[in-house]
């Protein structure tokens, strides 16, 4: 195994972190996040080295891309996390047997966790935060694509972390190559949860080869559905936030649901959303509405493949429904189970709506690119969890922390 002796050290590392006391960790934290200040001018001209390398129609350049303006933003969700309560040691549950034996449930680290994701450097400081703060070890395998930012990232962390005498091993990006994820994979005796970030087909190819547990972060086909007691300012904002906010990320607006008695209500969605030339692939009826004053070049008609879809691009899809329960059925049928919205008035709708949307997000009036942990007031996330065991929705601190069982005794022993 070419990086045997690689996962060897952070297993290492990771023992010792059980030691060290949050307010440690707190002074480590504040110091990476006015590094990352500091570092600003270096980490955007590495990762315009990564930038040169990718077409700008791409849609992850604009995951890969850096700004001064990102990484103030990173150093400030760096920060908020360092503020946190560690989310290890926590008693969930005791109690005290007949026997006298005291049993406790406590929270405590998984130990490693492997990462493996695509262009986005920003997860490499977001993981890294989270980890350090939860007591875990981290494994990154980024692409190829963002090799040169993600290296530097880490050089500051490491340069960091031996400036408080703590091993540089508690954080290590492996090599790019295919041959080293896989091992990655397979490296159960030192990588205790895998978390895969990226494209829906690097998702598969990690639950179908790896031989450790692995939490899903799916792609996110996001719906929102304007109702027929929808107030229309409302869902003009909210449609227009969703899908133009930033389209390269995962809770953008994929595909817009719209009652068929609010369609007179359509163009005044189309003028918004053409502002920032939004490509919409139209179903009959929502095409025929706005088809004299949408802009004809970015108007389309919809295919079965428009729906279903996630864009990652200045597009999306729209579909008429007859009903209420048409809409959902809809939603239910191509959801990724990420985040999904509706827009009503109606409090018997969204109480509904909330039930049975199977979805890790479920909103009523509001946009859906609030999936997020720092939105949801987490710190950061590590990843959005589609799944439902362990950990679904952003996942943070404490979806970082397993368990385990503390019995304390004065002799006893068990009878035959």
């Amino acid at each position: 195994m070419k990086i045997e002796k690689q996962l060897q050290d952070v297993l290492a590392a990771s023992r010792k972190l059980n030691l060290i006391e949050d307010s440690l960790v707190q002074d480590v934290l504040f110091d990476l996040a006015n590094e990352a200040r500091k570092n600003t001018e270096f980490i955007l001209a590495e990762n315009k080295k990564d930038l040169e390398r990718m077409n700008p129609d791409d849609p992850k350049f604009d995951r890969l891309k850096l700004t001064e303006d990102r990484i103030e933003g990173i150093a400030s969700d760096i920060e908020n996390v360092a503020k946190l309560d560690s989310p290890v040691g926590k008693v969930l549950k005791e109690s005290v047997r007949p026997n006298g034996l005291k049993i406790s449930k406590v929270t405590v680290p998984f130990g490693v966790i492997g990462i493996i994701y695509e262009a986005r450097p920003n997860v490499t400081f977001d993981v890294f935060a989270l980890n350090l703060k939860s007591g875990n070890a981290c494994v990154l395998k980024g692409g190829s694509d963002a090799i040169n930012s993600n290296t530097a990232i880490v050089s500051i962390i490491q340069k960091v972390l031996a400036k408080y005498n703590i091993d540089k091993n508690t954080v290590t990006l492996l090599p790019a190559g295919r041959e080293e994820t896989d091992e990655m994979l397979r490296a159960n005796r030192y990588i205790d949860l895998v978390i895969p970030r990226g494209s829906q087909g690097l998702i598969n190819y990690v639950r179908e080869n790896a031989t450790i547990p692995v939490i899903e972060t799916g792609a996110g086909i996001c719906h929102t559905y304007f109702d027929k007691f929808g107030d229309l300012n409302k869902g003009v904002e909210i449609v227009f936030n969703a899908k133009t906010r930033r389209v390269s990320v995962c809770n953008a607006l994929d595909c817009f649901v719209i009652h068929e008695n609010r369609l007179n209500d359509l163009p005044a969605f189309a003028k918004r959303l053409a502002t920032k030339e939004v490509v919409i692939y139209a179903d009959k009826k929502a095409f025929d509405k706005i088809k004299d004053v949408y802009p004809k070049e970015l108007l389309l008609h919809a295919t079965d493949e428009s729906f279903g879809t996630e864009f990652l691009s200045m597009k999306m899809a729209i579909k008429t429904v007859s009903s209420f329960d048409e809409a959902i059925s809809h939603i239910n049928k191509y959801t990724s189970k990420h985040s999904e919205a509706i827009i009503t008035e109606d409090a018997g709708r969204i109480n509904t709506f909330r039930k049975i949307v199977d979805a890790s997000s479920v909103y009523s009036n509001a946009s859906t690119a609030f999936t997020d942990g720092a939105q949801f007031g987490l710190g950061a996330e590590i990843g959005i969890s589609t799944q439902k065991l362990h950990a679904r929705g952003p996942m943070a601190l404490e979806e970082l922390t397993s368990y385990k069982w503390i019995i304390e005794g004065e002799g006893q022993v068990r009878a035959k």
